[in-house]
């Protein structure tokens, strides 16, 4: 009978990789300092915003802050509710003002919510799914409603957030206008790609027992490692190649900032996503459960819209795509586009094809 892995085993890969990656990172600032810009670029790469968009919390709880953006004009009294993961800061909605998904909701007239986790302490190691969707989300969306005087919300999750909002949806449907999905997380068995190729091999409880909370940068360097040549040579060697290009310097540094400035995952989440989620698939086989609430995708009866990245190598299309067939709902379509996890967020393409399709589809319902 085989041992299983321990925390030791687990993190001695992670931890070779983001030395090697801090190497061709070094690599890459050195060759951008010898430039002609520059010193210019290195002060580029350091100081480089995002989150640019103006807005007001409105509501806090533990942690967590509900941030409110206005448009110029309101056009629908329903507002979208962004479910955001937990795993990293949603900076990567408002990267830039030209690849923003929160002003092009905004510009389409509507009010946003955008839930912004914070970070859980030792204290937060015990929440679970339970706490996040049916206390924090339930809350969140009461505030939304309340502050924006409406009776329902169109929510949009995002990845792992995504998933949240699915079984929010399922276990709410009366609060739910719309649901919008970007490259969610849900169906596993076979589905899921690396990241459950590797979830069929971790203990959980050998993590969360030797680290508690799970570490923002393990997180990190996980995702990296799907890719390792393009994360630890690629993306240096277009950064020397384009050293003296302003906007991609810029562009790159707010990339790498959201990836290396996450958050960590409280112990209890991580540990249920990992067994039940990507391990049990008891979400789409209908074995999935919110305390002692089943979580019924057949429940879910508003608009459905999926938007999948073709490329996408964290949440592959296979495990966003039979969502649409096990919902109740007669309305739903599914949108893959051309781009990675990232790309469907932050790409220029995204930005003028994609978000425009995405807000019509809200405003038509």
């Amino acid at each position: 009978m085989r041992d299983s892995p321990t925390a030791e085993g687990t993190l001695r890969p992670v931890t070779r990789f983001v030395g090697t990656e801090h190497r061709g990172l070094c690599v890459a600032a050195e060759a951008v300092r010898r430039s002609p810009a520059g010193p210019e670029q290195l002060r580029r790469l350091l100081t480089a915003e995002v989150g640019h968009t103006e807005n007001e919390v409105c509501y806090r709880e533990n942690k967590l802050e509900l941030r409110r953006y206005e448009p110029a004009e309101r056009q629908h009294r329903t507002p979208i509710l962004v479910v955001y993961a937990l795993i990293n800061r949603p900076w990567i909605l408002d990267l830039q003002p030209d690849r923003s998904v929160v002003r092009r909701l905004l510009e389409a007239g509507y009010v946003v919510y955008l839930i912004d986790w914070g970070e859980p302490s030792r204290l937060d190691r015990s929440l679970t799914m339970v706490d996040y969707v049916t206390r924090y989300t339930d809350n969140c969306v009461e505030a939304a409603r309340a502050d924006a005087g409406a009776d329902t919300v169109h929510l949009l999750g995002y990845c792992m957030g995504g998933t949240m909002a699915v079984t929010y949806a399922a276990t709410n449907p009366g609060q739910v206008r719309t649901l919008t999905l970007l490259t969610t997380p849900v169906a596993f068995g076979g589905r899921g790609g690396v990241l459950e190729l590797w979830a069929s091999q971790l203990d959980p409880e050998a993590v969360v027992g030797a680290l508690g909370n799970v570490p923002a940068e393990l997180l990190a360097a996980t995702f990296a490692m799907m890719d390792p040549v393009e994360n630890c040579v690629g993306k240096y060697v277009r950064l020397c190649e384009n050293a003296e290009d302003d906007s991609f310097v810029e562009n790159f540094a707010r990339v790498e900032r959201w990836i290396w400035n996450g958050v960590d995952v409280a112990a209890g989440v991580y540990r249920e996503f990992v067994d039940d989620l990507y391990k049990g698939d008891m979400l789409l086989r209908g074995e999935y459960q919110l305390g002692d609430e089943a979580v019924d995708l057949g429940d879910i009866g508003m608009p459905v819209q999926q938007v999948v990245g073709e490329h996408d190598q964290i949440v592959p299309p296979a495990s966003s795509r039979p969502l649409n067939d096990a919902v109740g709902s007669d309305d739903r379509r599914l949108v893959e586009f051309p781009a990675g996890h990232v790309g469907v967020s932050v790409s220029s393409a995204a930005h003028d094809r994609l978000w425009p399709d995405v807000c019509a589809w809200i405003a038509d319902r």
